[in-house]
């Protein structure tokens, strides 16, 4: 299978925030909120500052904890080296995190990954003396099942349906028998992974390692006991000074006053109670601490006692993950989607406060694939890769006009119209002023009128045309399903079925500092 890629600025694809387009434009007021751009002469002065303020103790820790999640599963040289060589000073990781989706979820998941991985074989070209480890942090202590629980495979969506509560990466698999019946092709690769493991957590790390233990890919659960550990100092202070809600209050009406609306809003407490079927917020009422909608309380004593002896019981919520996550890995960047860099960018002040160097923030890589039948349809059609980002309603009339062979648009008469009554209302302030209410309905009324037959006209040159926008339709449906960008919407599976090296097209194609949307044309 051959490939060709195109790129496009991401505001030409229509698809993005004004707030995340600021950040990938360098404006000068969002700079305070990151530390470094995610270019590759950055990397140098990130490495550095990681290395001051990440201590030998968390290697150490680290290294074991992640052998430990990998016991029993086979692994690839290099996923054991990279694993070995966490505990090595000159180590350093470059991290993308994700839900449990079923499935792998949308195809973006595979994107960021393929991120991940090519980022670290960059800047260890670039950096020879260094090691770079591409890691994948399973959101496994979530708890939000509705957003993991389909995918959608060839327009059809599948789902995945338990009554089990709590954190989703301990989640039994027992009722995947039924959901694995119903997905068509070839899913051998799943089948294991969700037959073969107890729970979610541990089938991602399988089917994961599957897809890139080739590539070094190491796979890190944050729900775990030591790593939880490491995270006590920020777990006490949350729950007793609440410094977390008065940083990124005041980062979010820093933003607010710069005309950007904050993705994320901090609680007093940030921590959910996690324990077996139960994640459930921590409130302070008065002197005690109350699990949301449970029995459970503590003192301010028993509380404390419980972060020093089971910490894995405090699970931190989005504005404290990432937090974690820097404490416990030697990470210099962060790789996410739009949301994901926008509420990092929210964030900065906190890591400050407890000396962790806040990574560069690289968007993950955004893509479109192309087919080769709906190449040739795009071909046939005439359309310009920018004209396909189009809304499909404002596309049909763009081509209806460029391709009609009449006159559709009526400005040249609406101009003339507007002009007679503008005389009209000069010659009527002169008689009486009273009548200028009357002539500015009328003339509304004409502009009205003549919109209406303009409707009626390109409704007309629709019909004409309804071949060739069919055709346009059918393009638009195969890359934008449910008219969202297709790697939100559709599953990897769509095509690695078809061609499976598929993954391999895209660690070849995919330059994650190339900041652009990619075209990939299979």
């Amino acid at each position: 299978m051959s490939s060709t890629l195109k790129k496009l600025p991401f505001e030409k694809t229509n698809a993005f925030t004004p707030f995340f387009l600021d950040f990938i434009a360098q404006k000068e007021g969002l700079k305070k909120f990151y530390n470094r751009f995610p270019e590759k002469n950055a990397f140098t002065a990130q490495v550095e500052e990681k290395s001051k303020n990440y201590s030998l103790n968390n290697r150490t820790v680290l290294t074991k904890a992640i052998q430990n999640q990998y016991q029993g599963l086979t692994i690839s040289d290099i996923v054991e080296h990279n694993i070995t060589a966490l505990s090595d000073s000159k180590t350093f990781t470059v991290t993308t995190g994700h839900q449990l989706n079923i499935f792998t979820g949308p195809l973006y998941f595979i994107y960021k990954i393929v991120a991940v991985i090519n980022s670290c074989k960059q800047l260890k070209a670039q950096h020879p003396e260094y090691n770079f480890v591409p890691v994948y942090w399973m959101a496994s202590e979530d708890h939000d099942y509705d957003e993991i629980k389909y995918f959608r495979l060839y327009g059809k969506k599948y789902n995945w349906e338990t009554s089990q509560q709590g954190a989703v990466g301990r989640f039994h698999t027992k009722e995947f028998k039924q959901l694995l019946s119903e997905v068509p092709g070839a899913i051998e690769l799943f089948k294991k992974a969700y037959t073969q493991h107890d729970n979610l957590a541990d089938a991602v790390r399988y089917y994961v390692n599957e897809l890139f233990g080739s590539e070094g890919l190491v796979v890190v659960d944050g729900d775990d006991a030591e790593l939880k550990g490491l995270f006590k100092a920020v777990i006490k202070d949350d729950i007793f000074n609440h410094t977390a809600k008065t940083k990124v209050d005041k980062t979010n009406a820093e933003l607010e006053a710069l005309g950007y609306k904050p993705q994320i809003y901090c609680r007093e407490i940030n921590f959910f109670y996690l324990d077996k079927g139960l994640r459930s917020r921590i409130e302070q009422k008065g002197d005690v601490y109350e699990v949301l909608d449970t029995a459970l309380k503590f003192s301010r004593q028993e509380i404390e006692k419980l972060i020093e002896s089971n910490p894995e019981k405090f699970s931190p919520n989005v504005i404290l993950r990432p937090l974690y996550e820097e404490i416990i890995l030697p990470n210099i960047a962060y790789c996410g989607g739009p949301a994901e860099i926008v509420y990092w960018l929210q964030l900065k002040e906190v890591f400050q406060h407890f000396n962790t160097s806040f990574p560069i923030l690289l968007p993950r890589t955004f893509g479109l694939v192309v087919d080769e039948p709906t190449q040739r349809k795009i071909e046939k059609s005439g359309l310009a890769l920018e004209e396909l980002f189009l809304e499909k309603n404002y596309l049909f009339n763009h081509i209806v006009l460029k391709l009609s062979r009449e006159k559709i648009l009526l400005n040249g008469q609406k101009e003339l119209i507007e002009k007679q009554f503008e005389v009209i209302k000069s010659q009527a302030s002169v008689i009486d002023q009273s009548l200028n209410n009357m002539i500015a309905a009328e003339t509304r009324r004409m502009q009205k009128s003549l919109e209406k037959i303009e409707h009626k006209f390109l409704k007309a040159e629709k019909r004409k045309q309804s071949d060739r926008l069919a055709q346009v339709e059918s393009i638009k449906n195969s890359l934008f399903p449910n008219g969202s960008l297709q790697e939100r919407t559709d599953n990897f599976l769509n095509f690695y079925q078809q061609h499976p090296d598929f993954i391999k097209h895209l660690l070849n194609n995919f330059d994650p500092f190339d900041l652009r949307f990619n075209v990939l044309y299979l």
